[in-house]
């Protein structure tokens, strides 16, 4: 008989999708700003990016059985929020149909399973360490914005940690909310919008420099900036990550709803981490189920549109910083520890570690695909040689 689920999985999917919407939102106004969307045509974006998350998360976590969670291309809204200026909307929708077919041929083709296998552990725990860090130091940067209730959560967090362990998490949440509402800390209300969205289909037209210049592009900073951590973030916390399915699978939910704004779906890395990690479930096994949850989530979040939208947006914003970086702590710790523990390959996985962290980005692909090659070229020119054969004793 399958075992309940827990508290804990629902605080982990819970904080998965406030965080998932809350540290990218922003940048996907931006996008349907410069595609010229309509007001119905941006609805539907948004409508179609939740059930768009919901749904492959839901498919692959239940079918793997391990927490696998799906995210829109953040990265990918950041390149549309400069590139489709001027560019008709039919066309746009062209292009994320030319990205959702490359996501899909990639899946079905299998080469990108083969070229991650050839990641060393070691980098791979540096890379999820580096991109959490940001993360896990929001807790406590956020100790300037909004001192008392950041503190409030980090009592609650200690107090957690040495008496209920299980639902430290959960109960740094409640704590947080609660007291944000005393504090008067949540946006005007007023803001909230209650209409109800429906999906809008834009018929596609393929311009063949739209194509090359947008959907190339948006494949290409998806598949390095988000799918290959996502990879990392699964392979770090012990389990085999079903690349080629996934791919496989967004890449067809990219398709479906591109004409209505789904422009391209990814593994997700941060998100993935806090349903992977231990505070989601102390058994590996049945962490999945947070996972569950968050797409349960994200399902009523894209059916809610603009209401649960505007609800995350009036959220304090140290508030959700403070519960990520507090809920990443453990991957982040344990993901550094993984890194650094053997000599061997230190150099490297440190060297990978710091460039992530520094945030730095060419020809519009972000540091984790940079820190990722050059830890692999630093860990191939300071791999120790191979001992050398000694020679024969010479016969007297």
């Amino acid at each position: 008989m399958p075992s309940p689920l827990k508290l804990s999985h629902l605080a982990a999917g819970a904080v998965a999708v406030l965080v998932g919407y809350t540290s990218s939102v922003a940048i996907i106004f931006q996008a349907i700003d410069a595609a010229g969307a309509t007001q119905a045509q941006a609805n539907s974006w948004l409508v179609v990016l939740g059930l768009g998350m919901g749904v492959t998360s839901l498919i692959l976590s239940l079918w793997f059985r391990i927490p696998v969670l799906t995210a829109w291309s953040t990265p990918g809204a950041a390149l549309l929020a400069t590139g489709l200026e001027g560019v008709p909307m039919a066309e746009a929708v062209g292009a994320f149909l030319f990205c959702g077919a490359l996501l899909t041929l990639t899946g079905l083709t299998g080469w990108f399973e083969r070229i991650s296998r050839l990641i060393p552990e070691a980098l791979a725990n540096a890379l999820l360490a580096g991109i959490l860090f940001q993360f896990g130091l929001s807790a406590f940067t956020a100790l300037s914005d909004d001192t008392a209730l950041v503190a409030l959560m980090g009592l609650v967090f200690l107090a957690g940690r040495l008496w209920f362990t299980r639902y430290t998490i959960p109960a740094v949440l409640l704590a947080g909310c609660a007291g944000a509402m005393a504090m008067g800390s949540f946006g005007d209300v007023a803001a909230l919008d209650f209409s109800f969205s429906l999906p809008e289909f834009v018929m596609p037209a393929v311009s063949l420099p739209v194509l090359l210049g947008v959907g190339l592009p948006l494949y290409i900073v998806t598949m390095c900036s988000q799918n290959m951590p996502g990879v990392v973030t699964l392979r770090a916390a012990g389990y085999r990550a079903p690349v080629s399915e996934s791919l496989t699978v967004t890449g067809i939910a990219t398709l479906i709803l591109a004409p209505f704004g789904g422009y391209a779906f990814n593994l997700a890395a941060i998100t993935a981490a806090i349903c992977a990690g231990p505070e989601a479930d102390e058994d590996p096994s049945t962490r999945y189920r947070a996972s569950v949850v968050a797409g349960v989530l994200y399902c009523l979040v894209g059916l809610g549109g603009a209401t649960v939208i505007s609800l995350f947006l009036i959220a304090p914003k140290a508030l959700v910083a403070t519960i990520a970086g507090l809920a990443l702590l453990s991957t982040i710790g344990s993901s550094l520890s993984a890194s650094l523990a053997r000599a061997e390959g230190r150099d490297a996985a440190l060297i990978t570690f710091m460039m992530t962290v520094s945030g730095v980005s060419f020809l519009g692909i972000g540091a984790a695909f940079w820190a990722l090659l050059t830890g692999l070229v630093v860990n191939h020119l300071l791999r120790p040689s191979a001992t050398p054969v000694s020679a024969a004793p010479q016969r007297s």
